[in-house]
């Protein structure tokens, strides 16, 4: 077949949270449709701006992802034009002074996002250049799984069910960028904006051996193939090597959804299969989003969850905060959170339990604290998993079923190593004793020069007692 004639002159691929140039729904549509097509990106000060930690590591991740990007356009003979500002101004701007005839970017589905591409698309048709999206960060998006009388589903695994029954391998193609690489515009190098011009400084980013950028991502996968047989069994336990690791490259697209899923889908074990699921929570997660933006302003999924009072101690928000609760597994999840940006997604759930039916302290404070220190935030997989924790969500753990952090140490750490690794106050107690050093006898807590109150504080609840209470609370609605 003769290659299809290009319809535009020239045109702009707006790459946003999808930071690589292969199998890229955007960049694919843009350059087999246009005959000149420039590729930008936006540090966008509507979002940096809001940041009140210039030392952010999901900014620096941006960076250096960017930068590799940039790197890689470089060696077709283009690259990445990168901007600092409001990227509903920087956009039309760009647009109407390289006199486009399109601007080309994927979906995203966060309704601050949607706000701003309404936006630029207004602006753009002022200027009469048209604004094409596309489906990239997930394998289904909005109505494409409904159940059979055409309703959004609100339950995990009819939703799984039917993903799976319409999946085929359309879905999973990739999108063939290579083939219409000539078609980059031809441009002289330019530098890249340095963190610091932009306010922002260098974290413990590199210290934490996390790759960034497309390469990195592939690496990351590459070695969690070696390993995903056996993610059913490892992915729970935080001081084994099990899970995938891949949370910030699917957040910021640095690495492909669909070679993921195809990958996943073509393995035959029990570990490729629950690590799929993991990927179908995602896409889960985004369509709640889509069909109730509402999560997103703060409100509970399930509505008459609204009406819950919780007592909200500010102290007690802290104590979880900065890993001083008393409760071992606790404080290292809160402390791994803390030093660098990542939660074992087991602990996730421990932690926000914890807060929530322990503390008894309002979901939504817990989920601003995640959003600001997770270098994998997403606002969908944020939400969901806060409202899943408290029990306001879609398909949540019921509100009668609390997590005990102590059994729930002793399965899940029950060594006590990953609670050595951030709690080095505690490394002398033996595996039993790690998990409630409370309760180890006065003398014994001599032999060990530890001092409970004062090397490590007391619990500053008690589990039974908070349960109860937290029992009562939900009953009342």
């Amino acid at each position: 077949m003769p290659e299809q004639k290009p319809i535009y002159e020239k045109s702009l691929v707006w790459f946003r949270r999808d930071l690589r140039d292969y199998d890229h729904a955007a960049l694919y549509h843009a350059l087999k449709s246009s005959k000149t097509v420039y590729c930008v990106f936006v540090f966008d000060t509507a979002i940096l701006n809001q940041l009140n930690d210039k030392a952010d590591r999901r900014v620096e991740f941006i960076w250096e992802s960017v930068r590799e990007l940039k790197t890689s356009l470089q060696k077709h003979g283009s690259d990445l034009i990168v901007l600092h500002g409001n990227a509903s101004d920087e956009i039309p701007k760009l647009a109407n002074s390289l006199l486009l005839s399109a601007v080309f970017a994927n979906h995203d589905y966060e309704p601050s996002a949607i706000a701003r591409d309404v936006h630029v698309a207004e602006q753009l048709n002022i200027l009469n250049i048209s604004f094409h999206h596309y489906k990239d960060h997930v394998i289904f998006e909005k109505d494409e799984v409904l159940n059979l009388t055409g309703k959004p589903y609100g339950v995990f695994t009819p939703y799984k069910n039917m993903w799976l029954k319409t999946m085929n391998d359309f879905f999973l193609k990739a999108y063939p960028v290579d083939a219409y690489l000539n078609h980059l515009a031809k441009l002289k190098v330019s530098p890249l904006i340095s963190l610091e011009d932009m306010g922002f400084k260098r974290t413990n980013l590199s210290a934490m051996h996390l790759p960034t950028g497309m390469q990195g991502g592939l690496t990351l996968f590459n070695d969690f193939k070696e390993r995903m047989s056996r993610y059913k069994d490892a992915r729970d336990f935080p001081a084994i090597k099990g899970v995938s690791y891949l949370s910030v490259h699917l957040r910021f697209g640095t690495i492909s959804i669909r070679h993921l899923a195809r990958e996943a889908l073509h393995e035959s074990n029990a570990g490729a299969q629950t690590w799929l699921n993991e990927l179908i929570w995602r896409d889960f997660y985004v369509q709640i989003l889509h069909h109730n933006p509402n999560v997103a302003a703060g409100k509970a999924y399930k509505a008459e969850f609204e009406a819950l009072k919780f007592p909200e101690d500010p102290k007690l928000f802290q104590a979880w905060c900065d890993g001083k609760t008393g409760y071992p597994l606790v404080d290292a999840a809160m402390r791994q959170l803390n030093t660098t940006g990542f939660m074992h997604n087991r602990l996730r759930m421990v932690a926000a339990s914890f807060l929530v039916k322990d503390l008894l302290i309002d979901w939504r404070w817990g989920e601003r604290y995640f959003a600001e220190k997770l270098i994998d935030f997403d606002l969908s997989a944020n939400n969901g998993g806060w409202q899943w924790a408290a029990s306001t969500g879609c398909d949540a753990q019921p509100w009668f079923r609390i997590f005990n952090p102590i059994t729930q140490s002793e399965r899940f750490d029950a060594q006590g190593k990953f609670i050595r690794k951030y709690m080095p106050e505690l490394a002398k107690c033996n595996d039993k004793e790690i998990h409630a050093p409370w309760l180890i006898p006065p003398l014994h807590l001599q032999e060990l020069n530890l001092v409970i109150g004062q090397d490590y504080p007391a619990p500053i609840v008690d589990h039974t007692t908070q349960r109860l209470q937290a029992l009562a609370l939900y009953k009342n609605i």
